[in-house]
């Protein structure tokens, strides 16, 4: 059976001395692997085809039969790893916490701990909605079961 800890291996040794790395990965029972890559800057398609065939150059299909997919975390991904989150400073962001509260926030900073957040709170100025932010504060990740991108329209 495939391992998520041969696929990891496989992914940082292709993904070395790029700006781009393993967001989230699975392999199940049945070997389907799923892949997903972020970078500091972005990822393209071609990235995701190069990473494709540097791990299909690897594992061999006579020894063991797999699906493989690689693609980017979207724009509709969570942020999993904090290095995702500094692509987002300045920026709003989802955030839902474990009692199921979820509100639109500013990201202002982050540590390995925590997040330094503004709310962002809709206000109306006559027939106008308009954004405005409350004080900063922080958030513990402990407390935070998930954090997208926000999507505004």
């Amino acid at each position: 059976m495939i391992t998520k800890e041969q696929i990891i291996e496989l992914a940082s040794e292709a993904l070395e001395n790029t700006d781009r790395f393993v967001v989230d990965l699975t392999v199940s029972k049945s070997n389907v692997i799923s892949v997903y890559i972020d970078a500091d800057s972005s990822v393209t398609i071609d990235h995701c085809v190069e990473l494709s065939r540097f791990i299909e150059g690897r594992l061999d299909r006579e020894v063991e039969d797999y699906e493989l997919s690689v693609s980017s975390a979207g724009i509709d991904y969570p942020l999993l790893k904090h290095r995702q989150l500094n692509k987002y400073i300045e920026k709003e962001i989802e955030i839902t916490t474990f009692e199921g509260i979820k509100k639109v926030y500013k990201l202002l900073s982050f540590t390995e701990d925590q997040i330094n957040v503004q709310e962002a709170v809709m206000k109306k100025l006559g027939r106008l909605k308009k954004t405005v932010y409350t004080d900063s504060s922080e958030l513990f990740f402990k407390d935070i079961k998930e954090i997208k991108p926000y999507i505004n329209f």
